[in-house]
Order: C-alpha cells, then structure tokens, then sequence
C-alpha cells in the first residue's frame, strides 16, 4: 500500500490468440487499484517493465490507463484489464502508477511484481 492506495492484478494466458510457433504468447491482466486513504487520488501516468523468460526487458510509459486519469475518491476504486505479448511462456510484469493526492503532492502506487505465465509453465 502507498499512500493508503492499493494496486492488484491477476493475469491470464489468451490460448486463442497465442501462436507458439511464431513465439507469440498473448496474456490478459486486470488491475483494481483502490484508494483506502481519506483524501483523493488521480492516476497520472503509468510505468510498467515487462521482463520475459530471457529476460528482454520492455518499459511502457504514458499518461494514464486505458485512455484515462481516473479521479478515486476514499473509499473508490478502478478497474481494467489490458495485454502483453510475450516471445517466451513465462514472464513478469511490474511498475508503478504516478498519483496526485487533493493536497497536491504526487506519490508512485507501486505495482507488485506478477507472472504472465502458460498454464502448467511454472510449478
């Protein structure tokens, strides 16, 4: 937690839009960021790092989530799902969200480390 706001994410291997063969792994996640604190938050900007299984590193940075800079009140969340693709079957993916409270300060919601990974890859 930081900042009283919570970031979560669960992720999901895409079979139907994968093609292993082409070393192309499609993988869903949904995030819920929640704001436990008292005072507002707006996401400003995102910053994820995408390792592989070879341990390529991708960053992706940009204004907002899905086209948005959600405004979370206390007690609000926001969810969304969004993709990667791989060139290996197991992967990570982490970062942060850049935060802007109601009294003006900004704050980085760290995004915990979380594995994109084919069914039955990692035991």
């Amino acid at each position: 937690m930081t900042n009283n706001v919570t970031v979560s994410v669960t992720s999901n291997y895409l079979e139907e839009q994968s093609f292993p063969e082409e070393l192309r792994f499609v993988f869903t996640y949904h995030v819920t960021i929640k704001n436990q604190g008292q005072q507002a938050a707006k996401l400003l900007s995102r910053h994820w790092i995408i390792t592989d299984g070879d341990e390529k590193v991708q960053e992706v940075k940009g204004e907002g989530v899905i086209g948005e800079q959600p405004l979370l009140q206390p007690g609000q969340q926001f969810e969304y799902s969004s993709g990667a693709i791989l060139k290996t079957t197991v992967g990570t993916m982490q970062g942060n969200y850049q935060m802007l409270a109601e009294d003006g300060t900004t704050f980085l919601a760290v995004i915990e480390p979380f594995t994109l990974a084919v069914p039955n890859q990692v035991h």
